[in-house]
C-alpha cells in the first residue's frame, strides 16, 4: 500500500519547477519541498519496501516491490544529496554518471532506479 502524500502535488510541482529553472538560486525550503515531493512520487510509481532511497536531511522513501525490509539497516540503499537527487529526478543527470562520480551511493543487488528515473521530463513539471 503506497504511503499517503504529505506534499500537495501542486506545491511539489511548483517547487520542482522553481528548482529546475535555477538550481543555484533555490532556497532551502524550495529544495526541501521538491525533494520530499519527488520521493513521494517515486514511492507512488514504484510501490514496495525492498529499496530505501535516502536524501538527507530532507527525506527517505522505501520503494520497489520485493522482499520487505522491517528492522535495522536495509540491504538495498540508495543515498545522495539533494542537488544530485533532483537532477536525477528531472533527467539532468544520468544515474550511472552520478554513481561513477561518487555522488550516488548504492548498496544491494536491488538498488537500481534506472527504470524509474527521470521521474519528470521538462514538459511534465
Amino acid at each position: 500500500m503506497p504511503s499517503r502524500r504529505r506534499v500537495p502535488v501542486a506545491d511539489g510541482r511548483a517547487a520542482l519547477t522553481s528548482w529546475a529553472a535555477a538550481p543555484e538560486a533555490a532556497d532551502r525550503a524550495t529544495i526541501a519541498l521538491a525533494v520530499r515531493f519527488t520521493l513521494e512520487e517515486l514511492g507512488e510509481r514504484a510501490p514496495g519496501r525492498s529499496v530505501e532511497v535516502r536524501v538527507p536531511p530532507f527525506g527517505v522513501v522505501q520503494c520497489i516491490e520485493g522482499l520487505q525490509h522491517r528492522r535495522g539497516t536495509p540491504p538495498n540503499v540508495i543515498e545522495t544529496d539533494a542537488a544530485t537527487w533532483l537532477a536525477l529526478a528531472v533527467g539532468h543527470l544520468d544515474p550511472a554518471v552520478a554513481a561513477g562520480e561518487g555522488r550516488l551511493r548504492v548498496s544491494g543487488t536491488r538498488a537500481d532506479l534506472t527504470a524509474y528515473l527521470p521521474l519528470f521530463a521538462d514538459d511534465e513539471r
